[in-house]
């Protein structure tokens, strides 16, 4: 059976994380790997979260399944941590998946059900598995223009010009915030716009929120989501746990479906809780109920977001000094889109060939396209990765 299957394509992360392993220079850096990073080099476990898991420990006393919906308590927190407090409970249903990608693949399930022809519109470009995911289940994806790789700018105009082209009914992938990987969100003033165009055409937002917290604050990086759920009758929203609570291994996200109606709402809720049942039957424990137990307590949540205003406030910096470095040695050169960008991920804006180049000279990794993880920036390493760029960019 198995000798029909050729071996499928590495992936092109995983292989830069082994090439920069192997690499033996002690000045190397690593800009590919999608996970916070501090200072040190370190993806900690959130000091929050530990004392959450010895409450866990201390008084979790069952292990059995927690049914395909996840447990209520951290479906309602992450509803209204997403949603706001004023959400519409009775069109809403939100259910724990494991992970954002969890979440995105049972939403493609239900799609499939209700709507296999339907087409979903999806940014150019986008988070590199969007496509393999939503695709390789099944739907069919239409590219729409997002952002300009030479003025390193949102092409709005042309978002909205393709978007308006789209049928009733179609799907449009939108990034929350932290636009994954060009670090460029649109702003409020376009999010409405936006919004007019998906009115106007009665498409469905589908959002994808991987980085609550990251950008601006909690509740301004869900700003989006909010106000189109004022607008719009349907609406599908993957969240995920793992940047802003830094619980990557631990798989832990939500699937939000706002319907027309609670009529709808309860059939949406039955088919979805189905489409659950095939996949995974139920999701993970331990990561859901940390955050449960963290959105519940005041002081646990203070913490909580004072570690991730921690987070965010380290990137932001990291941003800055490479930009400042980088004005300083090739002021000929822009990278100002440095820090007009938010989250972890931005494009550095130089060619395949410097790529090559920053690895093989200087032993800079990151992916061919120049996406980098900020979070791989310190104030130990920026001197030397800004003369590695200066020189790499001045040689052309």
């Amino acid at each position: 059976m198995f000798e029909t299957l050729s071996a499928a394509s590495a992936d092109a992360i995983l292989g830069l994380i082994a090439e920069h392993r192997n690499d033996p220079r002690p000045e190397k850096i690593d800009l590919g790997v999608g996970v916070y990073r501090t200072a040190e080099g370190a993806t900690p476990v959130l000091d929050v979260v530990k004392a959450a898991e010895r409450e866990l420990v201390a008084n979790q006393d069952s292990k059995a399944y927690i049914g395909t919906a996840g447990a209520a308590d951290f479906n309602s927190a992450m509803q209204a941590l997403v949603f706001g407090t004023t959400s519409p409970d009775k069109r809403l249903v939100t259910l724990q998946t494991p992970g954002g990608s969890g979440s995105l693949r049972v939403a493609a399930g239900l799609i499939l059900r209700s709507s296999p022809d339907t087409t979903v519109w999806v940014s150019e470009p986008t988070w590199a598995n969007h496509v393999p995911l939503l695709g390789g289940a099944g739907l069919n994806l239409k590219p729409y223009p997002y952002y300009d790789t030479s003025s390193h700018v949102i092409r709005i105009d042309a978002m909205l010009e393709t978007l308006r082209s789209a049928v009733a009914g179609d799907i449009v992938l939108l990034h929350a915030c932290c636009h994954n990987p060009s670090g460029l969100d649109p702003s409020a003033e376009q999010w409405r716009a936006i919004t007019e165009v998906i009115v106007e055409r009665e498409l469905v937002p589908f959002i994808d929120m991987a980085y609550q917290g990251f950008a601006e604050d909690i509740d301004a990086d869900a700003y989006a989501i909010r106000h189109m759920a004022e607008r719009v009758p349907e609406m599908i929203v993957a969240s995920s746990c793992s940047k802003n609570f830094g619980l990557y291994r631990d798989r832990v996200g939500t699937l939000s479906i706002l319907s027309a109606d609670s009529k709808t709402r309860d059939v949406v809720d039955s088919q979805v809780n189905n489409v659950v049942r095939t996949i995974y039957s139920v999701p993970p424990d331990h990561g859901a109920a940390v955050v449960s137990l963290i959105l519940h307590n005041d002081a646990l949540r203070s913490a909580w977001v004072g570690e991730l205003t921690d987070m965010r406030e380290r990137l932001r910096d990291m941003r800055v000094l490479l930009n400042d470095s980088l004005l300083a040695k090739v002021p000929q050169h822009d990278f100002s889109h440095l820090v007009r960008a938010t989250g972890m991920f931005c494009f550095l804006g130089v060619s395949v060939e410097q790529v090559a180049r920053l690895k093989k000279d200087f032993g800079v990794y990151m992916v061919d396209s120049s996406r980098i993880n900020v979070a791989g920036i310190t104030p130990a390493n920026v001197a030397y990765l800004a003369d590695s760029i200066a020189a790499t960019v001045a040689g052309g």
